[in-house]
């Protein structure tokens, strides 16, 4: 499978290193599935917590993401809601908050979103002085989860920089024409309903990744990266919702040195 710029770490988990041009003091990372303790459906390096997993292999798969990737503090786990909240890592406590956008100015803190087919989007400024992500599923994008995040950022889309992970590819993500009305009628700007494709049902064929990068490009964000994997078509790599009902949850992490 094509990389962006990394490889599986030996000996311990698997991962994405985005391949972007951020200044040094951006560190970010996507974790595959590979190099954990769970078993079963959640098998092996499931960070998420809410999914019936067993909490002391959740915990051991969690330390050593902060091992590999010599992380600078616990990242701050959201209870994410598919809604369009975001929330500023500072002094405030904001690990669990329900949100499913975060962002941070300030050195040492992790911003963390987890996803087993919906897209995680992270985001920097080309100084260096603030990063965030989104976890942008479909009810997501609808609720403006992409905009609200860009927004609390406080930096001219113009001067950002977005990568989106993996996430399920539009051959396998079908929907009905219920979610294709919410996509459309709330896009920002431009034609939203090219994303989509009728299938031989009469339902249709959603690209979110598409979704994704004509939001961005509405706001003046055109330095897009990723968006080439789908979790869906490769179960060696990836956890997907989708694909296997019960699934372990995957991590898109970045934090400023």
């Amino acid at each position: 499978m094509p990389r962006s710029g990394a490889s599986p770490a030996s000996g311990g988990p698997s991962w994405l290193r985005p391949d972007w041009p951020v200044p040094e003091s951006v560190r970010a990372v996507f974790t595959m599935r590979g190099g954990g303790v769970s078993s079963g459906p959640f098998a092996s390096l499931n960070v998420g917590t809410q999914v019936e997993d067993d909490a002391l292999a959740v915990a051991e798969n969690r330390r050593r993401i902060g091992v590999s990737f010599d992380l600078p503090a616990e990242p701050a786990w959201l209870s994410q809601v598919h809604g369009s909240r975001v929330v500023r890592l500072g002094s405030a406590v904001t690990a669990g908050a329900a949100a499913d956008g975060v962002v941070t100015s300030e050195a040492g803190r992790v911003c963390a979103i987890q996803v087993a087919d919906c897209l995680p989007v992270l985001f920097a400024a080309r100084d260096g002085s603030v990063v965030g992500a989104a976890h942008a599923g479909w009810r997501g994008l609808a609720a403006g989860v992409v905009e609200n995040t860009v927004a609390a950022l406080g930096v001219p889309a113009a001067q950002l920089l977005a990568w989106i992970g993996p996430g399920i590819g539009q051959a396998h993500f079908e929907v009905g024409p219920e979610v294709r009305d919410a996509l459309i009628g709330s896009a920002a700007a431009g034609s939203a309903a090219a994303a989509f494709i009728v299938n031989a049902r009469g339902r249709w064929q959603c690209d979110l990744v598409a979704l994704v990068r004509l939001r961005l490009a509405s706001l003046g964000l055109t330095a897009i990266h990723g968006g080439r994997w789908c979790t869906f078509a490769d179960a060696e790599n990836f956890f997907s919702h989708r694909r296997d009902g019960r699934s372990g949850r995957m991590a898109a992490l970045i934090w400023l040195t």
